[in-house]
């Protein structure tokens, strides 16, 4: 048989299932990606004449496709969430962003060179990768579709979802210290102050800017354009992609962060007409093709376990990607929240879920291919282990968990229901 004809029937089988799971797990203490992956692991295991999918050995083709799960994901995420932007009511996503995900990626990169013996460049390398949450494979912990209703989000959906959306772009500065550390040395004095010029102020201001302008100009577009150029009147689910790649792609050619400007973006575009029915069409389109891509991406990865992937692992670094998941993460999003809104186990569920998945991946493989990274292998074997165990840990986790806190009833809301107010921030607007 040909390998061709194998990944097509393999294709097909996922996207069937990718369409019959979801409703047979629902309620279930299993997730999709588990399903997935193990899919995966047992094609590739049988005598199909695949290829192997090895990241190590095809850095741009991995760099791309998990780019485009990526911005797919960050278009559906920011469309889904009602919530309008403003300090106070987005008090615990600042708090995640400006004091959890530093605190991860210091801890894991100082273990790394210390416990790992990896070399600095390395450990940076692995502390950013592995600092954003994710977008992709946290979807039974997030907000659902669109709804007119600004309190309709629970804290603890809302946190995840908006923490997804935007942590995704807030760590490529730490990728690009770390790719000019390997490209010239450790010494700040020769990369220092490029990287904070260029790849700090420059790429997030235009990822922002970018963003908002091409949002609002899409926004007119949508919603108040002529009638006959009014797209939102023909509810046309693909214009989500139109949006995501225009907003990515035109960011990215100027020279900023195209994953900041595809979430922002999406804001824009939702704030433009809030209630506006359009928003469900686009995010419903999204969510399919980012479901398939999700597929396709857990069916490569769990080729790439079987391929060896795993194999450079030592015990000190599975020891790291154990403690990042079970430890740094929760200990380091319990204290970005103290004294924030929201009940007590609202923020410890809020700092479990800190899911790990495909933007690891991309990180990984964008600096890996812009530069050679001494214990290459190694690296891609932790973030591997990682991901494993963040997607058999909180898959399994979730629906109890969530459903568990949705029982429990009295949940957090809006922030004028908190019991706390806000350590961050001011009054709200």
């Amino acid at each position: 048989m040909e390998p061709v004809d194998v990944a097509f029937a393999l294709v097909g089988v996922g996207a069937l299932l990718a369409g019959i799971l979801p409703r047979l797990l629902e309620r279930r203490p299993l997730s999709m990606p588990i399903a997935f992956l193990g899919l995966g692991m047992l094609v590739f295991l049988l005598p199909t004449g695949l290829p192997t999918p090895d990241p190590l050995r095809w850095p741009e083709i991995t760099t791309h496709l998990t780019e485009v799960g990526v911005i797919v994901a960050l278009m559906g995420a920011g469309l889904k969430i009602d919530r309008p932007l403003s300090w106070s009511r987005w008090s615990s996503t600042w708090r995640l962003l400006a004091i959890a995900m530093p605190l991860c990626i210091a801890a894991v990169a100082l273990l790394g060179w210390w416990w790992a013996g990896l070399v600095p460049a390395a450990a940076l390398l692995l502390g950013a990768a592995l600092a954003p949450t994710d977008p992709v494979l946290a979807a039974d912990v997030q907000v659902g579709e669109p709804t007119d209703a600004e309190d309709s989000e629970d804290e603890v959906r809302f946190a995840l979802t908006s923490e997804a959306g935007l942590n995704d772009g807030l760590a490529f500065p730490f990728v690009y210290a770390a790719i000019a550390i390997a490209t010239t040395s450790l010494a700040p004095r020769d990369w220092m102050a490029h990287w904070f010029t260029v790849d700090v102020v420059w790429k997030l201001a235009v990822g922002v800017g970018g963003g908002l302008l091409i949002g609002w100009l899409l926004g007119k577009l949508f919603f108040r354009a002529p009638s006959e150029l009014r797209l939102a009147r023909h509810a046309e689910g693909f214009l989500a992609l139109a949006a995501t790649f225009l907003a990515y792609g035109l960011v990215e050619v100027v020279g900023g962060y195209g994953f900041l400007a595809v979430f922002v973006a999406a804001r824009a575009i939702r704030a433009a007409e809030r209630t506006h029915e359009f928003h469900s069409v686009l995010h419903d389109f999204a969510e399919q093709i980012e479901r398939l891509l999700t597929v396709l991406l857990l069916l490569l990865f769990g080729g790439a376990v079987i391929g060896g992937l795993l194999a450079p692992l030592t015990w000190r670094a599975a020891l790291i990607g154990l403690a990042l998941v079970f430890v740094i993460r929760p200990l380091t999003g319990w204290l970005a929240l103290r004294g924030a809104p929201g009940r007590a186990s609202e923020q410890w569920v809020i700092a479990l879920f800190g899911i790990r998945g495909v933007g690891s991946f991309y990180y990984l493989a964008y600096a890996t291919s812009k530069t050679d990274f001494p214990q290459a292998d190694l690296i891609w074997a932790t973030v591997g282990l990682v991901v494993i165990v963040s997607v058999v840990v909180h898959g399994v986790a979730a629906t109890p968990v969530m459903q568990l806190l949705d029982r429990s009833g009295n949940r957090t809301q809006d922030p004028s229901e908190r019991e706390s107010a806000p350590a961050l921030g001011g009054a709200r607007s």
